[in-house]
Formats: structure tokens, C-alpha cells, sequence
């Protein structure tokens, strides 16, 4: 079978399936970026980021990828001759501190073995010294499908008094995320994950405090004129308009849908993937107790390698999963449950892993993964 990506069983771990309302919102003529009618569409956008974010203030839309939102944030708000704090445990927590190296110094990076949890209790002890100007850490790492449980974590940096910087790309929309009472002051989305959005754009919520402590690295990720020109419905340079128009129906499907539900959907998505992944005799790859709600990351059975599981998938029943990254290709796969994912996707994914399980006599109840899903479905 040819791989056929308008019929796939699409799970990697970003970008996800794209619902047909977005899709149709791209085909619309060329519009002038300055005319009424963009201006519409941006004031629109303004109007539902909230619904996103689960919280109001200071929010801008960028035209780049989720790592843009890092570059734009980092630059503006970590300053060289005072310390930044970065924690990592993932590919993504590692490109945080590459990010921040390039506008920070001096920089501590405490970092925790892939697929473990950050190293919070080091965190809190670098922080009561007092020093520590800003904390740079991912909420969901996509790379090990690990979710950092960021609530041990807030009130350390509240009390020190740093400011609160936090990559969301794969939690925003698929992990709640709140933002108040967490007291983050800089939260970066990516549109291509729990939105259900085309890649290609990432949002940034700011905190009052952060607005005031803004002083841009970068021309074109200049925060403050993306505010300034936000408020006007406009933006400060060129938009990837059919993007744009792609943004506002996929924000207008998560406020038909709400964000609490799209919350909990996606959470029943992820413990049925765990139940399955038990069930069929495989393991996670990070601590059980942080898994991803968004992103499961699963270790290759022994002797199995991505061209038997993955290429498989692929290949023969046009299910797209996506493998490891750096030191973790060709050990893990991943599956994607965000955005606009459901039950059928599930059926379908672990039927096709089910069967090649059982070719290669490594299931021992037939059609374990999917009776696991259907126990777990509501």
C-alpha cells in the first residue's frame, strides 16, 4: 500500500489531521493584508485567543514556527549580565537552552536523563539564591511523550520572584495549562498541536509583568510592535494570510467544542493509548506517572526495529506514526492523540499494531491493543 495522506490514519506528534472547515478556510482568493476584511479576521483571532490560552491578557500571533514563539520570548525577556535558569529533559528542552544562549548570560542549565522529570527540587535550590532573573522550561516534552508537572515547580519561581517562561507548543489545547494561578508570564503555543491548525504560526500570552519588561533582540520578533499592532488588528509586517484564516476556524472549532472538553477528550485519548500499549505487552518510555496526554512514546519491542513497526504501520495499513529523535531513533515510536483526534483513530492504529504484533509472535491475546481501546471508550 502507498502511503496516501488524504486517508491516513494521521497520529504523529505534531502536525496533526487538519479538520476540512480549516483546510476549506485556506483555499479563499488573495487578500490584501491591510484591507477591512484581514483586519477582520485578525480582530476575530484577537478575540478567541483567549479561549485557547484559558486565560486574557497580552497575546500576539507570529508568523513562524513554534520555535519563532521561543526566539521572540527569549530574546525579549532574558538579559545578558543576569542569570537564566533552564530546565531541560527532552530534545525540546535542549533547543530552549540553545535558544537562550544566544541572548542570555550567564545561563545554568539543570538537566534531568530523557524521559524522566525535570530536576525540581535543583530548581528550587538555585532559585532560593536569589539570582535567578528568569526559569525557561517545556511543559510537555514531545520528544519523550513526558508531561512536566509544572505545579511543583510555580510556586518556587513565584517566590523567587524570576519571571516564569514556559514552552506549551504541545500542551496548549491538549494539557491545562492555567496560567494564573501558575503565575507564568510568557506561554508559547505552536498552531500545528492541540489546535488543529497548518503549521506555520506560533502564539505568545504575556503577563502584565513581562509587557513592562520587554526589550526585543529581533527585528522581525519584536513583541512589542506584533502588541502594538494587534491591537489595531493588524501586524507589524507580512502574514502568512491563508495561515491566518486557517487560525480563525480552528479557533472557532475549539470554542464550539470549549477547551474543557477538548481537555478531557484528549486525556480519555491518552489513557486508553496507555491501556493499549499495557495491553499488547509494550512499555513506555518515560516515568509512568508523567506520561504525555498528548504525545505517547513507546519503546520498540525487543528485536523490532522502525522498519517492522513503523514502515509497517506505514506501508501496508496507512497508519502514520512518528519514531524517536537524537539518541532515541529507531528506539521509540510515538503517537500523537491532540487537536482533532478520536476513537476511530485509535481503532484503526492499534488494529494495524495488533496485527503486526501477532505476525511477529509477540502478542499473546489477539487483538489485545484494540480491546483496550474499546474498554476505555466512553
Amino acid at each position: 500500500m502507498t502511503f496516501d495522506p488524504e486517508t491516513a490514519t494521521f497520529l504523529i506528534a505534531g502536525p496533526v489531521r487538519i479538520h476540512p472547515r480549516v483546510l476549506r478556510a485556506m483555499s479563499m482568493s488573495s487578500l490584501n493584508h491591510r484591507g477591512d476584511y484581514f483586519h477582520g479576521v485578525v480582530a476575530e483571532i484577537r478575540e478567541m485567543l483567549p479561549v485557547m490560552f484559558g486565560a486574557k491578557g497580552t497575546q500576539v500571533v507570529l508568523t513562524g514556527s513554534g520555535s519563532s514563539g521561543l526566539e521572540a520570548v527569549y530574546s525579549s525577556l532574558v538579559r545578558r549580565g543576569e542569570r537564566t535558569l533552564v530546565l531541560t529533559n527532552g530534545n525540546f528542552g535542549e533547543r530552549s537552552d540553545k535558544i537562550v544562549r544566544k541572548y542570555g548570560d550567564p545561563v545554568t542549565t539543570l538537566t534531568a536523563p530523557w524521559g524522566q522529570h525535570i530536576p525540581v527540587e535543583a530548581a528550587k535550590a538555585e532559585l532560593e539564591k536569589g539570582d535567578v532573573r528568569a526559569v525557561c522550561v517545556v511543559h510537555n516534552e514531545t520528544s519523550v511523550g513526558l508531561q512536566n508537572d509544572l505545579a511543583q515547580l510555580a510556586p518556587a519561581v513565584r517566590r523567587s520572584g524570576a519571571l516564569f517562561l514556559v514552552d506549551g507548543i504541545s500542551a496548549v489545547a491538549g494539557i491545562s495549562c492555567p496560567i494564573e494561578s501558575w503565575g507564568i508570564d510568557a506561554l508559547v503555543a505552536g498552531s500545528q498541536k492541540g489546535l488543529a491548525a497548518p503549521a506555520g504560526l506560533a502564539m505568545v500570552h504575556l503577563s502584565e509583568r513581562a509587557v513592562k519588561e520587554l526589550r526585543p533582540g529581533t527585528f522581525y520578533l519584536d513583541l512589542v510592535e506584533h502588541a502594538k499592532a494587534l491591537e489595531k488588528n493588524d501586524t507589524p509586517w507580512t502574514p502568512a494570510v491563508p495561515l491566518f484564516l486557517a487560525l480563525r476556524e480552528a479557533l472557532l472549532l475549539l470554542k464550539e467544542e470549549g477547551l474543557e472538553t477538548r481537555l478531557a477528550r484528549t486525556h480519555q485519548l491518552a489513557q486508553a493509548t496507555r491501556s493499549a500499549v499495557a495491553a499488547t505487552g509494550m512499555s513506555l518510555f518515560p516515568d509512568p506517572k508523567f506520561a504525555s496526554d498528548t504525545v505517547t512514546a513507546i519503546r520498540n519491542p525487543d528485536g523490532m526495529d522502525d522498519a517492522q513497526l513503523r514502515k509497517a504501520l506505514l506501508d501496508q495499513y496507512n497508519v502514520a506514526v512518528q519514531g524517536g529523535q537524537g539518541s532515541l531513533k529507531g528506539k521509540i515510536f510515538r503517537i500523537g492523540h491532540m487537536g482533532i483526534a478520536g476513537w476511530p483513530d485509535l481503532l484503526a492504529a492499534f488494529a494495524a499494531l495488533d496485527r503486526i504484533l501477532a505476525k511477529a509472535g509477540r502478542l499473546a491475546h489477539p487483538g489485545a491493543g484494540v480491546t483496550a481501546i474499546e474498554a476505555a471508550m466512553p
